[in-house]
């Protein structure tokens, strides 16, 4: 298997799990912060035992672990401004904002590491990003309460541009393993929201713990040891059309697990991020 394929099987599983983070974010049933901060405690476990058992952990120098800081505190920030943005601009729009990110990674990469920006990459990120505006279109707007808006849009934007800088900064920490560069910015998680989480609200049954649970051990200690090694393996440009990949996912999860029913433009746009993706890996 080839390091472009492997890659591109890493990332592709990483962001379809991260298709599905919302459903268990809502199950929890706490507030964002407290939500972000046991995301972290229990990936930090995860990613822990990852390291362990299937990844060599080798010291990093002074240089990397900084730069894997660094990169936990874009992570963690762009969590909280993420969940923030959601009850002030609107689900939908957050969302439509957010994924605004494989643009500003594909501007970054061209920036630190000098890829080019071809025209098709151009039109084949264009035409994914048509299809998501397409899908996040045909969502209703009730979950925009007033208020604050700005507010939102700004926090989204943040969000994204946050994402964009972690993974610049993985892309940095080439010989480092994936599973531990992980492991570093979710224990920076812990430090930093640890001050601020509620522990006046734990769930009381193992069931209520159940949600949090997956989203450290699945969503934070699975899918970022795999999101890192694609973004290890792949140019910026074919990362940010996988990374398309999220909101195709996020409404099969609507469909199967909350029973709400797809739209034909949800449909027609799913295809269309769908061929945009495949586009933009034969352009890469």
């Amino acid at each position: 298997m080839s390091p472009t394929t492997r890659g591109v099987l890493e990332m592709g599983s990483a962001m379809s799990l991260l298709g599905s983070i919302g459903y268990f974010v809502l199950l929890s049933g706490l507030a964002p912060l407290d939500v972000v901060f046991w995301r972290c405690g229990f990936g930090l476990l995860t990613l822990a035992l990852i390291c362990t058992v299937l990844a060599p952990w080798r010291r990093p120098s002074a240089r990397e672990l900084g730069l894997a800081v660094l990169g936990g505190v874009a992570i963690v920030l762009n969590w909280v401004l993420l969940f923030g943005a959601y009850g002030r601009a609107s689900v939908a729009v957050a969302t439509a904002i957010y994924n605004l990110q494989p643009f500003l990674l594909m501007g970054l990469g061209a920036v630190f590491f000098g890829e080019r920006l071809s025209a098709a990459r151009l039109a084949w990120m264009g035409l994914a990003f048509v299809g998501m505006l397409l899908i996040v279109q045909a969502r209703p707007s009730a979950g925009y309460v007033g208020g604050n808006f700005a507010l939102g849009v700004a926090m989204a934007l943040g969000a994204a541009a946050l994402w964009a800088v972690a993974a610049v900064v993985a892309k940095r920490l080439n010989g480092m393993p994936a599973p531990q560069i992980a492991l570093i910015q979710v224990g920076v998680g812990v430090l930093m929201l640890a001050p601020f989480a509620d522990f006046g609200q734990l769930p009381q049954t193992a069931m209520g713990w159940m949600p949090l649970v997956v989203l450290g051990a699945v969503h934070t200690g699975l899918m970022y040891a795999l999101m890192y090694a694609g973004v290890q393996r792949l140019p910026t440009a074919l990362q940010g059309g996988l990374s398309f990949l999220y909101p195709v996912v996020a409404i099969g999860v609507d469909r199967l697990a909350l029973g709400h029913a797809l739209a034909p433009l949800q449909w027609l746009g799913a295809a269309v991020i769908l061929l945009g993706a495949a586009g933009l890996f034969r352009a890469s």
